[in-house]
């Protein structure tokens, strides 16, 4: 299971780590479309929103707010905005977290509202994500090395917390959601994390202060996504299924490989604006 872990996470790395570079905007949003729509099929099977027909029905939907996302990635104060909601989606699924308690599925059926609710879930889940990575490579000369940058932090992260979790773990992170997860690996994510943001300054030419902010937002940016991946495990929990799907060697489903990113994504692009570190 490690070994394809690493070999599917190192194929993934190496690709967008070439594409970035040689690929447009559009061409790399066409791109994380395909994993977008992907992990919207994945997510109406996990949320129950209807058969077949009405799945295919919720990857027409994501579609036509990608192409939204594409529009608002044109305009500034669009893509402020997708952020800034993205912003309070997370950090409502946060406190919704802390407050979860599991509950008895009755039925495999889901009621009207709840499948309008879980409907909406996952676009402020994905879209936001697709609309802050592609803003992100769009973001100036510097686009690609901020989108490297981020996927670099992402995956520094959950290494950091996978290896000091499995060899210094002893208390649980949240045990209701994920009872994989510790304390400790969390702590492992954030040490990680910072000494790859310290490199990352020094890469980018920050000064001192400017270095020390960055390292903030890249530490509140591992933050949420621990949020993503918990969101998701609790979404896995209620559909009674360990993965999300099968599509990637040694990760399950594309799910469970953006679940941090989609949280991350939004928050650090929304930080760097806000900095005025991208434009």
């Amino acid at each position: 299971m490690l070994k394809q872990r690493l070999i599917t996470a190192a194929l993934l790395i190496l690709l967008v780590g070439v594409g970035a570079f040689v690929l447009s905007s559009a061409q790399i949003g066409l791109i994380f479309a395909a994993f977008v729509l992907a992990g919207a099929w994945e997510w109406s099977g996990l949320t129950n929103l209807g058969g077949r027909l009405g799945r295919i029905f919720y990857v027409m939907l994501v579609s036509l707010a990608l192409l939204g996302g594409w529009w608002l990635v044109q305009r500034r104060a669009g893509t402020m905005g997708v952020l800034i909601v993205a912003l309070a989606w997370w950090s409502a699924v946060a406190m919704a977290l802390i407050r979860y308690r599991p509950y008895a599925r009755r039925d495999g059926r889901t009621r009207p509202g709840r499948a309008a609710a879980s409907a909406l879930a996952g676009i402020l889940t994905l879209v936001p994500a697709w609309t802050a990575l592609v803003a992100l490579h769009h973001s100036g000369s510097d686009g690609p090395e901020w989108l490297l940058y981020l996927l670099g932090l992402v995956w520094v992260a959950d290494s950091g917390a996978y290896f000091v979790g499995r060899r210094r773990g002893r208390v649980k992170l949240a045990p209701r959601l994920s009872p994989g997860k510790t304390r400790e690996g969390l702590y492992g994510a954030l040490i990680a994390s910072a000494a790859f943001a310290a490199a990352g300054a020094a890469a980018f030419g920050l000064s001192p202060r400017e270095a020390l902010v960055f390292t903030g937002l890249s530490l509140v940016a591992v933050l949420y996504s621990v949020v993503g991946d918990l969101f998701e495990s609790m979404i896995k929990r209620r559909a009674g299924v360990k993965d999300s799907g099968s599509l990637l060697p040694g990760h399950g489903g594309v799910l469970d490989r953006v679940d941090s990113l989609s949280a991350a994504a939004p928050i650090f692009l929304l930080g760097l604006l806000w900095l005025k570190l991208a434009s």
